[in-house]
């Protein structure tokens, strides 16, 4: 897997929820604040988005149109800014696979949106996720990324007219959807412009090196070594990494060891001694020891806590 995609899995710990929300105006939605990050998709109409205590930032969102809220956070979404605000009742929501319809506002201009949240570990993010900005818009534009707005078109369709594979097609695609809305936030920094792991994930030297340790984190590297893979000095190397990914070249090589043997400790049943081995540890020993002090608990102890949270 490429680093988005496995930063990304690191985080994962569950299936996305996901609701159509169909609003007639005069209709405006709260949304209190939830673990994990937000997104809606706007599949038929126009409507707005604003955080629940600053209406004045308000953003106008039209068909084709993501917003991402990367914490979380408590908003709004309404017909027009100045709707007061209703938090959903349980009877407003029906159940219409392949996912539930919530139903509300009056008899005005109709807007449709895919609306739901991505269940991420919220108290170790990667470094990736904490660098985005709290909210990203991605406007619909003309040829502009092209697989999102693939993916929105089969969404909708779909969501519009379900039937056989519907049920599988949709979380699937939900499921990729936020790929495609971080490389498309990526894609639109510009390379002049870019900093922190929007450069990083683009860079010539830096990239290769962060595959490099994503591809095979047991392996013994050294910052010669990424150096060589980078295809820069070591000096070079260590100061252009440590600019861009925000720590030093084997201070992430640590954070990312660690973390894939956190998720295999919640996902796989390797004994302990293997998953040290393949975190690039040599004794089981000295893998606990660096456990407990990133994560606070030893990996049985870790283990045991995220099976019985599950």
């Amino acid at each position: 897997m490429d680093v988005l995609t496995e930063a990304l899995a690191s985080m994962r710990t569950g299936v996305p929820n996901s609701v159509r929300t169909d609003g007639r105006a005069p209709w405006a939605l709260q949304l209190p604040p939830t673990a994990g990050a937000g997104f809606h998709v706007v599949l038929h109409g126009t409507c707005w988005f604003y955080p629940t205590e600053d209406p004045a930032q308000a953003i106008a969102l039209g068909p084709g149109d993501v917003v991402f809220v990367r914490d979380g956070a408590g908003h709004i979404l309404a017909d027009h800014p100045d709707t007061t605000p209703e938090i959903p009742r349980p009877e407003q929501y029906l159940q219409r696979p392949p996912v539930g319809v919530l139903q509300l506002g009056g008899d005005g201009p109709a807007a449709s949106l895919l609306c739901g949240n991505y269940h991420l570990d919220g108290q170790r993010p990667h470094p990736l996720l904490r660098q985005l900005p709290e909210v990203i818009h991605l406007p619909a534009r003309h040829g502009r990324h092209p697989e999102l707005a693939a993916a929105i078109q089969l969404l909708g369709a779909e969501l519009d007219n379900p039937r056989l594979g519907s049920h599988g097609i949709v979380p699937a695609l939900i499921d990729s959807l936020l790929l495609y809305i971080l490389r498309a936030w990526i894609e639109d920094q510009p390379r002049s412009q870019a900093v922190g792991w929007a450069a990083a994930l683009r860079d010539p030297a830096v990239a290769p090196a962060l595959a490099a340790m994503h591809e095979d984190p047991a392996a013994g590297w050294t910052v010669q070594s990424l150096a060589d893979h980078a295809g820069l000095s070591r000096a070079a190397f260590a100061r252009k990494f440590n600019a861009m990914v925000g720590e030093p070249p084997l201070a992430y090589l640590t954070r990312w060891r660690l973390t894939t043997a956190a998720k295999l400790l919640r996902e796989d049943d390797l004994a302990i001694e293997k998953v040290a081995a393949r975190a690039g540890y040599s004794s089981e020993f000295a893998f606990g020891k660096a456990f407990k002090r990133e994560y606070g608990l030893a990996p049985g102890q870790y283990r045991r806590q995220a099976r019985a949270a599950a």
